[in-house]
């Protein structure tokens, strides 16, 4: 097999998101360390990497990807063979999926992100946290969390029975978020609860989350 190499920091959403899919897959890598703090990721050598200077960068043998759900839908579909199956071959149950993978990209990880930065990026990196934001986008996160807890009602996973890439997209900032205030509005929400539980729990988010050092 082609030496995997993400290139990213273990604090990156984005990379982490990258690096669960590979432990779900049992895909072996090497994590290549970018010290964002100094700017590396938008020097010329990684801006060949990734035009846009963001992480993770990644690369399969002689193939170079950016954009983490990009990255993620080519691992599933690479080593299909390999660990948790992310995906289906089932074409319904396929379109199930894609529509709460976009569910997580468009309507989700807008409002997530938004309150990673505020509680979770600016206490770190010494900023104040805007409280004005966070009230106005943990209002537009319980609106999105409502739809999930009927969701959750139907099947014991967003795509499905099963879990599957539309679940392990919302681990990095999900994560960031339950060591937050914002936690109570994942679990006043029972099916929601569970489902929070379920996944964050899992191996290979336990191997990504093990991985950060302060």
């Amino acid at each position: 097999m082609a030496g995997i190499k993400v290139h990213g920091t273990t604090f990156s959403t984005a990379t982490a998101r990258v690096m669960a899919t590979l432990y779900e897959k049992e895909v072996e890598f090497e994590l290549i360390p970018i010290d964002m703090r100094t700017g590396e990721h938008k020097k010329e050598s990684f801006l060949a990497l990734h035009p846009f200077g963001q992480v993770p960068a990644f690369k399969d043998g002689d193939l170079q990807l950016f954009e983490s759900r990009a990255i993620t839908q080519y691992i599933s579909h690479e080593y299909a063979s390999k660990g948790t199956p992310l995906i289906t071959t089932d074409t319904k149950k396929m379109a199930i999926q894609s529509v709460w993978q976009e569910v997580e990209a468009q309507k989700y990880d807008p409002v997530a992100s938004k309150l990673t930065f505020e509680l979770a990026v600016k206490p770190f990196i010494g900023m104040v946290t805007d409280l004005a934001v966070v009230e106005e986008f943990e209002a537009k996160l319980g609106t999105v969390l409502d739809i999930y807890e009927k969701r959750l009602g139907q099947s014991k996973y967003l795509g499905g029975d099963c879990f599957s890439l539309a679940d392990l997209h919302h681990l990095p900032t999900m994560d960031y978020l339950m060591a937050t205030r914002t936690k109570k509005l994942f679990e006043c929400r029972p099916n929601v609860s569970a489902w929070v539980a379920d996944i964050t729990a899992r191996p290979a988010w336990t191997k990504v989350v093990a991985m950060r050092t302060y």
